[in-house]
């Protein structure tokens, strides 16, 4: 008997199979977390309805069913209500295993989540480079900056190798059209200081300090290079972490997962039981995923690390 594969989309649920005589029918619930597998029984219930192919040349009106409906039943919509209950019920489920909590570690993107750049890139390249001739307008060096960022960097594909200057090098030339070394040593120093950069929730220490009080070990998981260690210590955050992960130390940038499973290694945890959280679907969401380690996206499922720890399990 052929083996049935359905056609699943994460809001409408197709049940029609590919093979058009062959019929196991089921009702899939599918909603946006990567350990729906460790529940799947939970979470997929098959129904009775279950259809033979019969000889060829025989005709399929002789078919039999082990239920009066011999067809598949129909696609199911998942809303906005229904999922988040769905969600709720998933959390409440891994609280249970858990003692009250959903996860053992918390897993933290950096830039776009954890801090942000203070001024734009390109108001920055510019202010410091008229001094060094400089004379691109900032809509012309984002433009530049964005092509240079998205060519294939080097064999390995690691834009970030150590401290990572040889590609910084390439993109502020790229991106400016200026070469002077003193301009770019200039630039790549700034961005390791406190007028750099700021945290993205004013509430964050108060939270990773609830957070390592429960229990819950928490680690930076970052496309970086080394100059990551000291810019937290400039923003006096580094403490609030029991481990780094640093893509230039690493030797492997996200999606990759070999950074999130690095991470967990540090934690002393397993990939299930760490949850991700960063800004990018991509690089965060489907890279700590294909690690093992659930995921939430900040900025649409979670909006400041009070709502993370909440659904972690623990108030701030």
């Amino acid at each position: 008997m052929p083996l049935i594969i359905y056609h699943l989309n994460p809001l409408h649920l197709s049940s029609t199979p590919t093979h058009p005589r062959t019929i196991f029918s089921y009702h899939f619930i599918s909603f946006n977390i990567l350990t729906m597998a460790k529940i799947g029984k939970l979470l997929t219930t098959p129904t009775k309805t279950l259809r033979f192919v019969l000889p060829r040349g025989t005709s399929e009106s002789k078919s039999f069913s082990t239920s009066a409906a011999l067809e598949p039943p129909p696609a199911e919509v998942l809303t906005e209500t229904n999922l988040s209950g769905l969600v709720k019920e998933y959390e409440d489920y891994r609280r249970n295993l858990y003692g009250g909590l959903t996860h053992k570690a918390l897993l933290v993107d950096a830039v776009g989540t954890l801090v942000v750049p203070s001024q734009p890139m390109a108001q920055i390249y510019r202010q410091i480079g008229e001094k060094y001739g400089v004379e691109y307008s900032e809509k012309e060096i984002l433009n530049r900056y964005r092509w240079a960022y998205e060519k294939p960097w080097g064999r390995s594909r690691l834009r970030y190798v150590n401290d990572g200057r040889p590609f910084w090098q390439y993109i502020v030339t790229s991106s400016t059209g200026c070469s002077d070394s003193q301009y770019f040593e200039e630039l790549y120093n700034y961005y390791t200081t406190e007028k750099a950069w700021h945290l993205c929730d004013p509430d964050a220490e108060k939270v990773f300090q609830a957070l390592r009080k429960a229990g819950i070990k928490v680690a930076v998981v970052s496309n970086f290079d080394t100059r990551l260690r000291p810019l937290l210590r400039a923003l006096k955050c580094d403490h609030w972490f029991d481990a780094v992960a640093v893509s230039a130390e690493v030797e492997a940038e996200k999606p990759n997962p070999m950074i999130f499973l690095k991470a967990c290694e540090l934690l002393g945890v397993e990939p299930e039981d760490a949850v991700h959280v960063g800004d990018d679907r991509r690089n965060d969401l489907w890279g700590a995923r294909d690690a093992g380690c659930d995921a939430w996206l900040w900025g649409s499922e979670v909006n400041s690390f009070k709502e993370v720890a909440q659904r972690i399990g623990v108030e701030v």
